[in-house]
């Protein structure tokens, strides 16, 4: 087997490694239970290339994000359930229905229009399918306004799609600044229980308050908190390896050196267009 562009190359390979009799006998045993924490791991590393705005890495990154949409779409179609063409049917559909003012009648001349169109249609969705489930004796989604934010997704998307949900219904601070006196609020419960030697679960709890309502700034000022703290991240990264690398120019590791001779050189880092 060679290469290919379409994608029924790939399909192909998942059907041959899938082979019981002549495929690979790790993929054989996978179920969407164990693959799905790879699933996870590989959307990550998309964001992960985008941030470093590594092209290349990119197109690597998203071949592998493909495989494990073929990979849950290969082991659906051998239980029967559905195959990667049901699933592109599904998306195909999905992303017409819910922009009207492209393929449809109605017309939305800005960004918040077009969200609003999509949000009602999704919520249309979600009752047609609750009541579709519920006529066929299936069991129905627990209902309520957050019942759809999947609660395996990372903390800080989460805690985004939460306050989204809340601000739909006009349960939301009108104003950035009164979330920064929030935080403020919270930090401030945070650092009493911390100087009061709070059990550990408290000083979590205070903890997680203060990351929900910075999370909610970075929504209020439209900036994704994830991207912005992994933008932070490599910026602490290049920082440290400023660090490391002047220090080895000395023979030198950090476990060699004091933390004001290692703040010099992260602020020299700062200096030398680290920003």
């Amino acid at each position: 087997m060679r290469p290919g562009r379409d994608i029924e190359t790939l399909i192909a390979i998942m059907e041959r490694l899938r082979d019981p009799a002549t495929g690979c006998a790790w993929d054989v045993v996978q179920t969407f239970e164990t693959i799905a924490p790879y699933t996870v791991e590989e959307a990550h590393e998309v964001a992960d290339a985008i941030a470093r705005g590594d092209r290349a890495d990119l197109c690597d990154e998203l071949g592998d994000l493909l495989l494990q949409v073929v990979f849950h779409a290969r082991i659906a179609e051998e239980e029967g359930a559905f195959a990667f063409p049901d699933v592109v049917e599904a998306i195909t559909g999905k992303m017409i229905r819910r922009h009207p003012h492209v393929f449809g009648p109605e017309d939305a001349r800005s960004p918040e229009m077009a969200k609003g169109q999509w949000s009602r249609i999704k919520a249309e969705e979600k009752a047609e399918r609750r009541a579709r489930r519920a006529a066929a004796g299936l069991p129905t989604e627990e209902g309520g306004l957050l019942a759809d934010v999947p609660a395996a997704l990372p903390g800080l998307a989460a805690a985004v799609k939460l306050q989204d949900r809340a601000g739909s219904v006009g349960f939301d601070w009108n104003d950035p600044k009164a979330v920064i006196a929030k935080i403020r609020e919270e930090i401030d419960e945070l650092e009493a229980e911390v100087d009061a030697g709070a059990a550990a679960d408290r000083v979590e709890a205070e903890l997680g308050d203060v990351l929900f309502a910075l999370a909610n700034l970075g929504r209020h000022l439209k900036v994704d908190p994830d991207s912005a703290l992994r933008r932070t991240n490599l910026k602490f990264r290049r920082r440290f390896a400023h660090i490391e690398a002047a220090l080895a120019r000395t023979g030198r590791t950090p476990a060699d050196a004091d933390l004001a001779e290692m703040e010099a050189l992260w602020q020299e880092a700062k200096g030398v267009g680290e920003g």
